[in-house]
């Protein structure tokens, strides 16, 4: 019954299983133990035929229930070399990719969409003070000061 539950699986429910531990490191500073998985994370396996190995995660399958590594190859008996697919639990994740601020925002425990709107403003603020100061400047230079006679 199990099986079928994983077989049948939304999208949604399957993404998530898709998920992997994170490294003690990773567990202290983000008080999680485990997130998903995305392309450009550094993992680590820990079982199986590639124990040990270190990379970049390249590619993240739904279909195949695994990731592929960079450097994770296997060697066809022509002499081709394939990309393995890694169970998510058999890998630690050591080095998360930062691109996604939503992603950030939900480990470092923010409120995911508020934090991007509330970036924007401080953004416009910055830009009006600086041309503030530079009216004053020019301001300040435009003022011819009298001469004693």
């Amino acid at each position: 019954m199990r099986n079928r539950q994983i077989y049948y699986a939304t999208h949604q429910t399957a993404s998530t299983q898709l998920s992997a531990s994170l490294s003690k490191e990773l567990r202290k500073k983000y008080h999680k133990k485990s997130i998903r998985i995305i392309e450009g994370d550094t993992v680590k396996v820990i079982r199986g035929e590639f124990d040990g190995v270190d990379g970049k995660v390249t590619k993240v399958s739904l279909a195949d229930n695994g990731i592929n590594i960079e450097g994770v190859k296997k060697d066809k008996i022509k002499g081709d070399k394939f990309d393995v697919f890694i169970n998510t639990t058999n890998i630690v994740i050591t080095g998360i990719n930062s691109d996604d601020k939503w992603r950030m925002n939900k480990l470092e425990g923010k409120k995911p969409r508020s934090a991007r709107i509330e970036s924007k403003p401080d953004k416009i603020k910055e830009e009006s003070k600086n041309e503030s100061s530079k009216k004053e400047e020019v301001s300040n230079q435009n003022k011819i000061e009298p001469e004693d006679k």
